[in-house]
């Protein structure tokens, strides 16, 4: 009897252990192990974009990696010059390069920091090398222009703008800051909706804070045909000659001198 009971208990115990087998052996098949389930989630953010080694972090690096010579020769003349603290910063692309801000705004302490070429992201990428140090009361800021050019909506124009301020306030919570509008231009004639349509988000924008102006650098370079005055552009038809300068200085310069104040 008692070794009947045994050989029962034996194929019990011979039947639960092929049971646990099976179960096992399906569950592997079915991807329920958690050894299953980590490369999907490693694959699966490679993809998304996440990896910080990826091609767009890389393409990104060697953008701004244009501008490094330009960021360092304005480092370089500020380790050998002496410059305002608490002035007037020009930032922006060509045309606060091209602009002799010095002598048109003569009444300011002036520090221009353009570079040719660069949009909003730059701008933001070096803000702590070519914004920060100076501490400067107020900015005078236009870029958008190459960004549109380049074929970014006016949303990512505005977004970036949107972080530039972000990033000077964060940093300096007392500075002012003048938005230029994106200009027409008849070079880039077809892009001016896009590009008022950038102006128009940034102006609404700036309106909800005291810090944050706007300069309608547009109307005064338009001519009584609704189009660009050639009369205020280089050859290019894209730049502003010295003419457009003097009509910007002086347009601009009240708005300056509102904002300058303590």
């Amino acid at each position: 009897m008692m070794k009947g009971k045994i050989m029962q208990s034996g194929k019990t115990v011979k039947l639960f252990v092929l049971l646990i087998m099976s179960i096992v052996i399906l569950s592997e098949s079915c991807g329920v192990s958690s050894g299953e389930n980590k490369p999907k989630i490693r694959r699966k953010a490679m993809a998304t974009g996440s990896d910080p080694g990826s091609k767009d972090s890389k393409t990104a690096k060697t953008e701004n990696d244009r501008w490094e010579k330009t960021i360092q020769s304005f480092e370089d003349w500020d380790s050998k010059n002496s410059f305002p603290l608490d002035g007037v910063l020009f930032v922006g692309s060509s045309s606060i390069r091209l602009w002799p801000t010095r002598e048109r705004f003569g009444e300011f302490p002036v520090i221009n920091r353009g570079f040719g070429g660069s949009h909003i992201s730059n701008v933001n990428y070096f803000a702590h090398r070519i914004v920060f140090p100076y501490k400067p009361r107020v900015i005078v800021f236009y870029a958008g222009d190459n960004d549109i050019s380049g074929k970014k909506t006016p949303q990512r124009v505005f977004d970036d703008y949107r972080k530039f301020v972000k990033l000077v306030h964060k940093e300096l919570p007392a500075t002012r800051i003048i938005f230029i509008y994106i200009k027409p231009s008849l070079s880039r004639w077809s892009l001016w909706p896009l590009m008022n349509e950038a102006n128009l988000m940034i102006k609404k924008f700036s309106y909800k804070d005291e810090r944050l102006f706007v300069f309608d650098s547009a109307t005064p370079l338009v001519g009584s045909d609704g189009k660009p005055d050639e009369q205020y552009f280089l050859k290019d038809n894209l730049h502003l000659n010295s003419k457009g300068y003097d009509v910007w200085t002086r347009t601009l310069k009240p708005i300056v001198k509102k904002a300058f104040k303590p």
